[in-house]
This record gives structure tokens, C-alpha cells and sequence, in this order.
């Protein structure tokens, strides 16, 4: 069930040097209900915002040095990731579950009313046994994220996506074939959104929940447009 709740959103950001966080981080500065954003990034982003606060910390495993900035945030949007390509299984997990997970334990015991939306990716396996290592990694992920006690957990798994325009972070692959996501979303609906719609509906999820947790690019689209 979606309920419009005119709360104020306080959002930690993870992972804004990168395209979908840098995405996500955008569409929170526009949005009216968004009154505060802190990313954490272990370099400089070079975004400058009234809203914006920005802590440089270079190990994630490790939140210790910065655990009094946390506190006070409802929302947190984990755009933090890494490609599987050419990356041996241990460090793959050491970088998409252990970091991940180690951030969120943290957030969850500093902030009790946080909802945490990950982006994981189309195909993730749930079931945590199948072929695709990184399928499974990131199932794993999901999966105990949602175990641990925050208000909500919704995972995110888009597929392809249509870069914002302007932005820095776009990947090169959708800059040169951003072109056809009017034909893949003709013939692919399922398999296609907009970096708008991902950090729309992460909003949306705050303020008005879902009722799936799993949110599959139908769900994002649907929920950005709630």
C-alpha cells in the first residue's frame, strides 16, 4: 500500500562518485521533501549544495572515527559497488557484502527510524546457490540486509538505465547507446528505466513505502511515479 507521509527526508548517500549515486544524490537536492544529504565518499565529489554535507572517510569497513556525523538521518540510498569483472570471489564479498553489511549494521544501530534502499542489479539470485557468483553475492547482500533493524529495507535492481543529462558520472557504455532507450523501453519495459525514476522512487520509498521489498524495474518505475 503507498501512503503519502509529508515527513522530511535526511539522507545518507553512499557511493556519489560514482552514476547512480551521483544520480540519486541529484534528484535529492531538487526534491522538496529532501532537507539534508550527507555523502560519504572517499574521495572529494565536487558537488557544492545548501543541502549537502560531504565526509571523507576512506575505510568503510571501519565507521568508527566518523560514527558521531550518522546520527539524526532517516533515509539511507547505498549506491556503494564494484563490478565483478575480472575480480576473484573473496574480494568480490570482502567489497559488496562485508562493506556493505558493515555500513548498514552501523546505520541501523545509530538511526532506529532509517529506511536503507540498496541497489543490487537485475538478476540477482535470492536463492544464494546459483552460478553467477556475483548473483549470489549480491543476493546474500539482500538478504541480510533485510534482517537487520531498520523501519524499511527495499532492494533496487535496475537494469539498463538512461543516464540524467548533464552529469558527470555517466558511464561510457550509456553515453554511447543512451540513444536506443527509447526502442528498449518500446520493447523492453521490464528491462529499462530512468536514473530519475531510481532516485524518485527511493524517495517515494521513504515517503510512501511499497509493498514488495524487492523492487524489480516495473516496481521502480511504478513507485517513481506514485
Amino acid at each position: 500500500m503507498v501512503v503519502n507521509n509529508p515527513v522530511k527526508i535526511r539522507a545518507i548517500i553512499t557511493g556519489t562518485t560514482g552514476m547512480v549515486g551521483e544520480g540519486v544524490m541529484h534528484e535529492c537536492l531538487l526534491h522538496p521533501q529532501v532537507e539534508a544529504v550527507l555523502v560519504i565518499n572517499r574521495r572529494p565529489g565536487g558537488v557544492t549544495h545548501p543541502k549537502l554535507k560531504e565526509i571523507i572517510h576512506q575505510d568503510f569497513l571501519d565507521l568508527s572515527a566518523i560514527e558521531d556525523q550518522l546520527t539524526g538521518y532517516n533515509a539511507c540510498f547505498f549506491c556503494l559497488g564494484v563490478s565483478s569483472i575480472g575480480m576473484k570471489e573473496e574480494e568480490y564479498v570482502k567489497l559488496t557484502y562485508t562493506l556493505t553489511l558493515n555500513v548498514a549494521q552501523t546505520l541501523s544501530k545509530l538511526n532506529k527510524e532509517m529506511t536503507l534502499c540498496y541497489i543490487s542489479g537485475a538478476g540477482t539470485d535470492s536463492t544464494e546457490k546459483g552460478r553467477s557468483m556475483w548473483a549470489r553475492v549480491k543476493g546474500k547482500t539482500e538478504n541480510d540486509l533485510m534482517k537487520l533493524p531498520f523501519k524499511q529495507v527495499f532492494a533496487f535492481r535496475p537494469a539498463f538505465i538512461k543516464a540524467t543529462a548533464g552529469l558527470k558520472r555517466t558511464q561510457k557504455i550509456y553515453r554511447y547507446i543512451g540513444w536506443l532507450y527509447p526502442f528498449f523501453r518500446l520493447v523492453l519495459p521490464g528491462s529499462t528505466c530512468t536514473l530519475k525514476e531510481i532516485g524518485l522512487a527511493m524517495i517515494h520509498s521513504v515517503t510512501r513505502g511499497y509493498d514488495k521489498d524487492i523492487l524489480e524495474v516495473r516496481d521502480i518505475v511504478a513507485l517513481a511515479k506514485s
